[in-house]
Formats: C-alpha cells, structure tokens, sequence
C-alpha cells in the first residue's frame, strides 16, 4: 500500500471520528440542557455550555485538518497545512479557558457553601455518566491518532479532559449523597481542573513554539546537522533550519558545503531518503556551494537553535 493511499485512508478515518464526535456531542449538549432545565440545576447548565465549547473545539480541529487538504497556489505555496497548528493553540486556548472557569466556579461554590446535591443528585450523576460514555467514545476515536500530529492531541485531550471531570462528578455525586460530604464535588473539580491543565500546558507550549518556526520535539537538530555533514564530500553544513509546516509535516533547508563540487541527483536523492526515514522530514531543501554566500543566524550551529 502506497504512503499517499496510506494518508488517504488515515484522512478519511478522522473525518469520520470528527463527524461522530461533533454529533455525538452536539446531542449530549441537546440532553444535558433539556435535564438541566427540567430540574432547575445551574450545574448541569453550566456543563453543558461547556460542552458546547468542546464542540466548538472538534469543529476547530476537524477545520484544520480540512485546510491541509487545500492545494497551495501563488501567494500560499505551502498551502495551508499551518492550519492544523493554529488549530491545536486554539483548542489548547479553549480548554485552558475552560478548566479556568471549572476551577472559579468550584472556588466560588466552596467559599459560599452552595456545594449541595441532594436535590438534583440523582440526575445530575445519570446525565454525568451518559457524558462518561459520550466523551470516552469520542475520545477513543482520535486514540489512534493523538501520538503523530499534535491538532488531533487536542481533540483527543479535549474529549478525555471531559471524561474525566464527567467521572468526577459521579463518584462525587454518589459520595455526597451518600455519606453527605458536601464540600467533595468543588474539591474533586479542582483537582480534575489541575490534572487538565497540566496536560493541556504541553500541548498549548508545542502549539505556541511551533506557531513560531520551532523545531518539532520529535527530531535532535543537532543529530539532523550531524548526519548531513557526515555525508560524503560534506566539509560542512551552513544556514540549517528546521521547523514544522503544520501538526505532521516537517520542513528542512540548509547548505551543504562542498569544496569539490556537486556530487550529483544520487546524492541529493540519499540526503533526502535519509531526512526521510531517520528523522520523518517530509519536505527537504538542499543546496550544494563551494562557498556560502549568505549568512547564517549564528557563527556556531547551536546558536541557531535557541
């Protein structure tokens, strides 16, 4: 099976866990409004505005998967494949927003004493684990995918943030009306709250550094310069820069110093097939010189990495 055949039916898989994931969630809105309206309870209310913003998380992803579909053209040559970066910032911007006001609203319930469940208890554990089961699936879809490009990390963190708090809830919930410890549902908000944003906080530092031409986690700039000059007729390598065109495509350029001349398209093509496999540098831009003639951002290698 060919790599674009391969992308192809990746795309298409994640298309479909988008689509599944905004609906299934979209009802769950649609449920816990109705409940939350029926019983009178602002928690419930308040939840699912909040999933409405996970919604609005998914559609934001799935948009910048949708534009690295787009074809470049003479003003955008790399297309629009950065979409998926700006999607994964934003949807680390929303849930950290989100997790912010989960902790503001927990910290305003334990200052006013209004943590009681007995009234609505019963329902509000029922609707919370309908959303176990919702954000667990929708999360599951986007399992797969979550190690290898960042924008799907933020789906896949979004719906598991959300299943945890929706378990949360339950256990609290149960507890509460069990042994009457009112003050356990705004404590165990908080530490869901905390969990999440520690997670989310790696995500939104990735997406920011790479918003600004930083080079991916995943690839040892120095071991990328390295295999380049070790190559043969290399004296050295010049001007090297690495950085990501969008969540799963990184791009490479650099000068490769070559006293004796150009070595052929053989030598190109193994540079590249190299960058390739030991690395996953999808996009690899190669000059030989004899002498460079532009200047570099730093006087040493690693200067250009800062």
């Amino acid at each position: 099976m060919s790599l674009e055949h391969d992308h192809a039916h990746a795309s298409a898989d994640f298309n479909r866990a988008f689509a599944i994931g905004i609906v299934l969630n979209m009802v769950f809105v649609a449920i816990e409004a109705f409940y939350g309206w029926r019983v009178n309870s602002l928690a419930l209310l308040a939840d699912a505005g909040h999933n409405l913003s996970d919604v609005a998380g998914l559609v934001l992803a799935w948009g910048g998967a949708l534009a690295v579909k787009l074809r470049p053209n003479a003003r955008h040559t790399y297309g629009w494949k950065r979409a998926t970066i700006l999607a994964a910032f934003a949807n680390a911007l929303l849930l950290l927003v989100a997790m912010g006001g989960l902790a503001w609203e927990a910290i305003g319930r334990l200052l006013s004493g209004d943590v009681s469940l007995q009234e609505q208890g019963v329902t509000i554990m029922a609707v919370a684990g309908f959303g176990i089961v919702i954000n667990t699936a929708t999360a599951l879809l986007f399992m797969r995918g979550r190690e290898s490009d960042l924008n799907i990390r933020g789906a896949f963190l979004h719906m598991a943030g959300d299943a945890l708090v929706s378990a949360g809830v339950v256990v609290a919930g149960a507890l509460t009306l069990w042994m009457g410890w009112t003050w356990l549902d705004p404590v165990t908000s908080l530490a869901i709250a905390g969990v999440i944003l520690l997670g989310t906080w790696g995500l939104f530092k990735q997406s920011l550094h790479l918003l600004f031409d930083g080079v991916p986690a995943s690839v040892d700039p120095q071991a990328v310069h390295d295999c380049l000059a070790a190559l043969p007729g290399v004296g050295r390598v010049h001007d090297l820069h690495i950085w990501a065109m969008g969540t799963s495509q990184i791009a490479l350029t650099a000068q490769l110093v070559m006293p004796d001349g150009h070595a052929g398209d053989a030598f190109l093509k193994d540079a590249t097939t190299q960058m390739h496999d030991r690395f996953e540098i999808t996009h690899v831009t190669l000059q030989v010189v004899r002498v460079p003639f532009t200047e570099a951002c730093g006087d040493v290698f690693s200067d250009c990495q800062d």
